[in-house]
């Protein structure tokens, strides 16, 4: 797997001490609402247990799972919810917890999902952000880091459901994924 990646962008000890920052902040933002933490499956999730063990609150986790690429590297447009919420939000603060923002598509469908569901608000944590490719006004309230325009892998984030093991974020190479 190592051989595939053209580039390591954050490493584990990165994504640590960001994941440390961001979950302090949210402690504080949230000091007082006992949120409701969504995680987005399948690429949040390791994102999101790490997170959650940085917010010194009271909170629940509930996790939705939602599709918009399949086996592709780009966003079909099209928003498929696999799996759904077991909680209620009404009246509740919500934090969608992503592992990436891309276009802004999903995340879009699924924050209008939440509010027409009466949340008390609604929130984005992401750990990485691609503002080149965005779409839709859609910007995270907390976000890790900033990734250039190139397709990205590692901690949670796969190709063809690969690579969601590496312990850091890097840069797959186009070669890689030119073959399929």
């Amino acid at each position: 797997m190592n051989n595939d990646i053209k580039e390591i962008l954050y490493s584990k000890e990165d994504i640590a001490a960001v994941t440390k920052k961001l979950g302090t902040q949210i402690t504080k933002d949230y000091a007082d609402k006992k949120p409701l933490v969504i995680c987005i499956l399948t690429g949040a999730v390791l994102f999101m247990t790490d997170l959650v063990r940085e917010i010194d609150t009271y909170c629940e986790i509930d996790f939705m799972d939602i599709s918009s690429y399949g086996d592709a590297t780009e966003s079909s447009g099209q928003v498929k919810i696999i799996k759904d919420l077991d909680k209620s939000v009404e009246g509740r603060h919500v934090l969608i917890v992503e592992d990436i923002i891309d276009t802004g598509r999903t995340l879009e469908k699924v924050m209008e999902l939440l509010s027409h569901r009466d949340a008390a608000s609604v929130k984005v944590c992401t750990l990485l952000d691609k503002p080149a490719r965005r779409e839709k006004v859609v910007t995270p309230d907390y976000a890790g880091f900033e990734v250039p325009n190139e397709f990205v892998v590692g901690y949670g984030l796969d190709y063809t459901g690969f690579y969601r093991n590496l312990p850091y974020v890097g840069i797959l190479k186009p070669e890689v994924y030119a073959e399929n």
